[in-house]
């Protein structure tokens, strides 16, 4: 997504409406940590006292000690204020805790959110998390949940030490002398209400900012993804071209924030530096209204080591984290709204409907497994199709092998036929039904695709091999286990309840086991994306011919069942009932001994496999 795309329309006030937006969920949450906010509110109110001593015992050290001749009483007043200094340590400590028991409960929460939006994506979208994946989803779930915590911590500690110290300053001013507020309250407000007039703009700032960094992002992980094509197609200066005017646009919108911050200085001099001012010009005036020295003395403490120094880090925090964190936050908001439900169709006569509600269409008994029509696909609009005006029909219960020189299409052919990559143009069916439109969970159902890397998270082996398909009986599971010949694996394991370490495991004992998951899937159609790759040549044909006798079983063929397999090996075309030769011209479909009279390249290829000795299995 491009950072035009996101940036808000003219006259828009996103700063004002992403407060809108997140006041409720604020208060929501900090509704349900009310003993949290007590406690803290607790150990703060011991830092205002510290902070009202500070300044009055010096002032009567001075007044009531030293100016009276009474050495003995003034240092006594300044050691009560030493004491009060030495006694902060355990507040603080006290304060850090609570502090931890609202930042971290909110960055999970935040965390969940970013993962929630990520699967949400996937399953709405299927094709786009093969190579349009939503990056800015990944920097959601580490930047921007580190920025919502730093800032929200820093937030709270800041606004909090204003308030109490202000507290105690202020009541220390007035019980200092009166008058003494009227010199230092007019240019604090001041200097605070021009610095609040600028946090809604230089929210929208922050915001434009990160847009324009997630775009960033975005362009430049799609750009390392598909670097080789991007050079094999010659398109590098079009890529560099799109990449700079996002680079460009976040220097732009940096140099906006940097304005703004600009300003936050102006209103952070008026409230933090006048008052000091004002106090020293209006001296004689106090003095003639009957002000003491130590007063005096005790309102430039108040004002130079605790209300000043607070102002300005809660001035800095507010301008800084305090809008970045409005943004960052609205931003999970936008980020994890439900999709707007379609309005439901009316009832179709193929449906199959169970409980009155459609579950599916009908699948139809004589179409093929597979029919590709006319499929067209490139990787960029200046690249040659890497599929081009493609037809193909499966039948049901049939094993077809897919070969061709690297990088010819294979793997994509198998992403456009599971409905992981959208075509260009043309159609895929299957079981008579277009990929187009079907949800993750109706792909899931009609099909499974393994690819080289096989995926096996930490866990039992049991919940690796039913992921797929968590409802299957324990002797469904063993029966898989079986005929994959995967049993040496498993009992090295521990047996199915074993707890598997992912990194403990060989790239071929991954495909394995991604193999038996497969097996396991209620889907009739499996694609083998160069899924046995690790495996040596008897585990492989063993695993092949599994998955061709379940592809022509009944129950799999009245489904639309079949075999394709993505094939690295010669054993595996000669296995098939048809082999798919792709050569970036005219693709060739045919038995083995056919193509080997109509495909040069598949003789080729057939010269080149028989005088490749077999890899050594994992």
């Amino acid at each position: 997504m491009s950072a035009a795309a996101k940036s808000p329309a003219p006259g828009a006030r996103p700063g004002r409406g992403a407060l809108r937006r997140n006041l409720p969920p604020a208060r929501r949450f900090l509704a349900g940590r009310k003993r949290v906010l007590v406690r803290l509110g607790g150990w703060s109110l011991l830092e205002s006292a510290q902070t009202f001593l500070g300044g009055y015992c010096l002032a009567q050290a001075l007044d009531r000690g030293f100016l009276a001749g009474q050495t003995g009483t003034g240092l006594l007043w300044l050691a009560v204020a030493a004491a009060s200094i030495l006694g902060a340590g355990p507040p603080m400590r006290g304060v850090f805790t609570q502090l931890a028991e609202l930042t971290e409960p909110l960055r999970d929460a935040l965390v969940r959110r970013a993962v929630r939006q990520a699967l949400r994506h996937a399953v709405t979208d299927p094709a786009r998390t093969d190579d349009r994946a939503d990056t800015g989803a990944v920097s959601r779930l580490t930047h921007q949940t580190e920025i919502v915590r730093d800032s929200f911590a820093g937030l709270v500690l800041t606004v909090r030490a204003f308030v109490f110290n202000a507290v105690g300053a202020l009541i220390g001013l007035l019980a200092l002398a009166p008058e003494l507020l009227l010199v230092v309250l007019p240019p604090l407000v001041l200097g605070i209400g021009l610095f609040l007039a600028t946090l809604l703009p230089m929210a929208s700032a922050q915001r434009a900012f990160l847009d324009a960094d997630e775009a960033v992002a975005e362009g430049v992980g799609a750009v390392s993804a598909g670097h080789r094509d991007l050079v094999a197609c010659g398109a590098q200066a079009d890529a560099a071209q799109r990449t700079g005017r996002l680079i460009d646009t976040a220097e732009r919108t940096s140099r906006v924030l940097a304005r703004w911050a600009a300003l936050r200085t102006v209103a952070l001099g008026v409230a933090g530096q006048l008052p000091v001012l004002l106090l020293l010009v209006t001296t004689p005036w106090l003095l003639r209204q009957g002000v003491t020295t130590g007063a005096l003395a005790g309102a430039l403490t108040y004002l130079l080591q605790a209300l000043l120094p607070a102002l300005h880090s809660m001035m800095t925090a507010l301008g800084a984290a305090g809008t970045r964190l409005l943004v960052v936050v609205d931003r999970f908001q936008d980020a994890t709204a439900p999709p707007v439900p379609p309005k439901a169709p009316d009832p179709d006569p193929d449906m199959v409907v169970e409980g009155g509600t459609p579950r599916g269409r009908r699948p139809s008994r004589t179409a093929p497994a597979v029919e590709i029509r006319a499929v067209t696909h490139a990787y960029g609009p200046d690249s040659p199709p890497v599929l081009d005006h493609l037809h193909l029909t499966v039948r049901r219960g049939e094993h077809i092998a897919v070969v061709g020189p690297s990088g010819i299409g294979k793997s994509t052919l198998a992403g456009v036929v599971s409905g992981l990559v959208a075509p260009d143009h043309g159609t895929v069916l299957l079981g008579g039904e277009p990929v187009t439109g079907t949800t993750a969970q109706d792909l899931a159902d009609r099909r499974v695709l393994i690819p080289q890397q096989a995926y096996v998270f930490t866990g039992s082996v049991r919940d690796n091999l039913l992921h797929l398909r968590p409802d299957a009986t324990s002797g469904e599971l063993t029966y898989a286990i079986g005929v994959l010949g995967a049993e040496p694996l498993v009992n090295r394991l521990g047996g199915p309840d074993a707890v598997l370490d992912p990194r403990g495991l060989s790239h071929g004992e991954r495909q394995l086991l991604a193999l038996c998951r497969a097996y396991l899937s209620s889907a009739p159609l499996v694609l083998l994306d160069e899924a046995t790759c690790h495996l040596d040549p008897a585990a492989e044909a063993r695993a092949e011919r599994a998955f061709a006798e379940r592809a022509f079983t009944d129950g799999a063929r009245a489904r639309g069942g079949a075999l394709i397999v993505v094939a690295h090996r010669l054993s595996s075309a000669r296995r098939a009932d048809r082999v798919l030769v792709l050569d970036g011209t005219t693709p060739r479909f045919g038995t083995h001994e056919e193509l080997l009279t109509s495909s040069a390249l598949y003789r080729d290829l057939f010269g080149h496999w028989q005088h490749t000795p077999p890899p050594v299995g994992s």
